[in-house]
């Protein structure tokens, strides 16, 4: 028997003979090139017939997964046409002598560096977007064919190094009951795919785990604990049989937490909203009950553009967001770029310390002009629902001024062009800085509500990067500075009678969700997925209990101490 940890992207079981899928790797000749012409016309040639798949598996998707989860083609067809992508293709041609396959080749593996480098789990995922239609387009130039998931016939957990969405869709037309792989991570979008099919999936197992197995093996997926057995004696298939079926019965049971407000075991009101990326995720967030979005990423617009996205365009998504909310609150926070995320049409400069650099606020601060075409954007777009803007990376109550002044300006001149606006748009800021929590009761004065940014508060207070494996252990949620920190924001919120809201990771944790309550948190936001097992998990306590929790961990010594608590006194209640 082989037994593998690795990461849970879509829950449930399943259990089925092995189908290893090992792809050739794109292989070609580098080659320089005398006619350009000609190369280039291959290219075009090879981006049409790109773009016709991508539209066949876009159309294939919609029937199987539904028109949501099927944008994403959408996705893969705009980068496929994306200014930047072509002409740096175009470049390594036209200017280097490069051979077409080469230059996709190239040019592949720059963005892939880019996206890969963002401390942000969703962009990073992006790299494996910008692979797939990469190589897809290398093998159009080469005349390869597309490995055909679709010849699986009979049920079968399907073994690979990777899964690309192109795989992921096809999975829809086969029996194929689940999927695991030896890397990949949470937002890929083959996760979100498998998620939205109900397809059990673990990734993550490491380099060489296919190499194990061989088809027709049995196997036993994991899918929310991330455990894969294969050849699995009988014991662990009764043990797996057992969990399967409790599973089942507890997805029933979160499911009546739908249409639920949040709410403690004696009615204290927490709101539970959902965080997303573009506008395609916000269906997720709805499907999932969602009170509304807590966190919405604005920079989905502005990353790897040679160009910065016009007014119309942001307006136009911002609106299709808030319109599908209808009345429940949107939360856009403007640009958050520079330190791990770049913007090619900006010209950032590289700095020693970006993370503690031109960034955020900072950046839209210095450049008020182009931070007005934003403010415009979100303003005319709040006449169509209840949007608010959210400012982040704020460090002094003066960012807050300029800020909301550049606002004010846009807003006289929306109302001298007769064109509308919410009057009254609620304004808040974004708690990750140590130096605004401390000073949040001030700040308090000044804003509408406050959401505390969890991973970069932990990360600065903590003083660690936490995307730097030699350290990561020294980044600690549950540190009680930490906590005391979050505590001083929720007491300054309540004092100045405005909503405290948590829009990090830990937001999205059952366990620490009771913490965050009792440290005076009044709305958490998440992925979507963990929306319903929130609500159950707050059910379950009273407000009072979930306060006398927060105080024994802000009164502990270490964050060993209250790890201890916690895996002793939450952690048990997060399992079904």
């Amino acid at each position: 028997m082989i037994q593998k940890k690795g990461l849970g992207v879509s829950n449930g079981y399943s259990k089925a003979k092995a189908f290893v899928l090992k792809k050739a790797k794109v292989e070609f000749e580098h080659r320089y090139v005398t006619d350009v012409n000609a190369e280039m016309n291959r290219l075009n040639v090879a981006l049409d017939e790109t773009a016709k798949q991508i539209e066949s598996l876009k159309e294939e998707s919609l029937q199987r997964i539904g028109e949501k989860n099927a944008e994403i083609f959408d996705a893969h067809l705009m980068m496929l046409t994306d200014d930047t992508y072509k002409e740096r293709i175009k470049y390594f041609i036209c200017d280097e002598r490069k051979d077409a396959v080469y230059a996709v080749d190239m040019t592949k593996n720059e963005l892939k560096k880019t996206f890969e480098a963002i401390d942000d789990e969703y962009m990073r995922a992006r790299a494996a977007d910008i692979c797939d239609i990469s190589d897809r387009l290398m093998r159009n130039l080469m005349g390869e064919k597309d490995v055909d998931i679709s010849s699986i016939t009979e049920p079968s957990v399907i073994i690979a190094h990777d899964l690309t969405p192109s795989d992921t869709a096809r999975i829809g037309s086969s029996p194929v009951v689940g999927f695991a792989t030896e890397i990949g991570g949470k937002t890929s979008h083959s996760a979100i795919m498998a998620a939205a099919m109900n397809i059990p999936a673990v990734v993550a197992l490491g380099e060489g785990f296919i190499n194990d197995i061989k088809n027709g093996d049995l196997v036993l997926i994991d899918g929310r604990e991330g455990h894969i057995y294969i050849n699995p004696t009988e014991d662990i298939i009764k043990e797996f049989d057992e969990k399967k079926d409790r599973y089942e019965k507890e997805e029933k049971r979160l499911a009546t937490f739908k249409d639920k407000q949040g709410v403690t075991k004696d009615g204290k009101r927490v709101i539970i909203e959902g965080n997303i990326g573009t506008p395609q995720d916000v269906d997720k967030v709805i499907e999932n009950g969602g009170e509304g979005i807590g966190l919405f990423r604005s920079e989905f617009l502005f990353m790897d553009k040679t160009t910065l996205p016009t007014e119309e365009e942001q307006f136009e998504a911002y609106k299709s967001v808030v319109e599908k909310m209808k009345d429940k609150p949107v939360i856009i926070r403007t640009l958050d770029i520079g330190g791990d995320k770049n913007v090619p049409a900006l010209n950032l400069p590289k700095e020693e310390n970006p993370f503690l650099g031109y960034r955020a606020i900072r950046i839209c601060l210095h450049r008020p002009h182009f931070f007005k075409v934003q403010a415009r954007a979100l303003l005319r777009a709040s006449a169509f629902g209840n949007l608010r803007v959210m400012f982040p990376m704020i460090s002094a109550l003066e960012e807050v001024k300029a800020a909301k002044q550049i606002f004010e300006e846009a807003k006289q001149e929306l109302k001298e062009n007769n064109i509308k606006f919410d009057e009254n748009i609620k304004i808040g800021i974004m708690i990750e800085i140590p130096a605004a929590a401390v000073n949040a009761m001030t700040l308090g004065k000044y804003v509408d509500f406050f959401s505390i940014g969890t991973n970069d508060l932990i990360q600065y207070s903590c003083a660690v990067d936490r995307i730097n494996e030699k350290i990561s252990n020294l980044y600690k949620p549950l540190h009680p500075s930490v906590l005391r920190l979050i505590k001083m924001v929720g007491d300054a919120a309540a004092k100045n009678n405005i909503e405290c809201g948590v829009c990090g990771e830990m937001g999205g944790s059952r366990g620490m969700s009771a913490i965050l309550v009792g440290l005076g948190c009044t709305n958490l936001s998440m992925s979507a997925s963990k929306i319903l097992r929130t609500k159950d998990f707050i059910s379950r306590w009273t407000y009072d209990e979930c306060k006398k929790i927060a105080e024994d961990m802000i009164s502990a010594e270490s964050a060993e101490e209250n790890e201890k608590y916690f895996n002793e006194k939450l952690k048990p209640l997060t399992e079904f």
